[in-house]
Parts: structure tokens; C-alpha cells; sequence
């Protein structure tokens, strides 16, 4: 099943449940799927591009409820915190710190990075080879820990 036929499978079922909370998440994360399609021309986005778009809905509403929770306003960063939560639920299992050193690692050796002026050369290859398994933030920091 196509991540575009499973939101739209759950998006019934949430509408079914008068789920609000999760009925927003969903019809985000519609509207953004429909906006890839005709944005390349119509046709269906591959799953890892769906992926990516995931990551990104995800990044915005954490990003989000960091500026409410700054300014006080737990009223706002609450829901955004469930949306994120429900939409993380369509990403793949993300990596562990300790589940990436030795894959980083590897990486590192493989580049060849001797240090800290190597970290450019490493993040390509790392994000690249871990696209939807691991937060570009997480892979930046254990590689910076790597590297030093």
C-alpha cells in the first residue's frame, strides 16, 4: 500500500472517530503529498521523496511548539507536539545515536576524514546513505563527536 492510499485509509477512519487532532496531521501531510504530485507534473511522488516531506512536516511542528513553549504558550505547543507524534508514525524506525556511530564511522573511514575540516564530505555521504533513517541533526552531532 502507497503512503498516499494508507493517509488517505486513516484519514476515514480518523473522520469516522472525530478525531480532530488527527484529522489536521493527516490532511497536512494530504495536502502536501498533493502539492509534490503537481508540482513534478502529476503522477505519484516515490516513497522516499514522501519520506523526506514527512521529515520536513515533522521538523516544522517540533520547531513550532520550541517557539510556543520560549514564549510561554504551552496552549499552542501541545497540539503541535501531537501532530508531530502522529506523523512521525508514517516514518520509518529512526536510528539510535548508538545504533549510527558504527555506521558513521564506517562512513568516515570509507571518505576518508581525518577531522574536523572533513565534516562536509562526510554529512554528504552520511545524509545521502541514511536519507529517512536518522534526523540530520542527530547524524550532524554524532559525527561532529566522531570527528573530534
Amino acid at each position: 500500500m502507497s503512503l498516499t492510499d494508507q493517509i488517505n485509509n486513516d484519514l476515514k477512519e480518523a473522520m469516522k472517530a472525530k478525531d480532530t487532532t488527527t484529522l489536521t496531521a493527516l490532511r497536512a501531510i494530504k495536502s502536501q503529498l498533493l502539492l509534490a504530485a503537481t508540482e513534478k507534473g502529476g503522477g505519484e511522488s516515490s516513497d522516499e521523496a514522501g519520506i523526506k516531506m514527512l521529515q520536513k512536516l515533522v521538523k516544522q511542528r517540533k520547531e513550532s511548539a520550541e517557539l510556543y513553549k520560549g514564549q510561554g504558550r504551552n496552549d499552542l505547543a501541545d497540539p503541535e507536539l501531537a501532530e508531530a507524534a502522529i506523523i512521525e508514525r508514517y516514518l520509518p524506525k529512526q536510528l539510535t545515536e548508538d545504533e549510527l556511530k558504527p555506521i558513521l564511522q564506517a562512513i568516515i573511514d570509507k571518505v576518508g576524514a581525518a577531522g574536523p575540516q572533513d565534516m562536509g564530505k562526510v554529512m554528504g555521504a552520511a545524509s545521502a546513505e541514511l536519507a529517512g533513517k536518522a534526523d540530520g541533526k542527530t547524524i550532524s552531532m554524532v559525527v561532529k563527536q566522531l570527528l573530534s
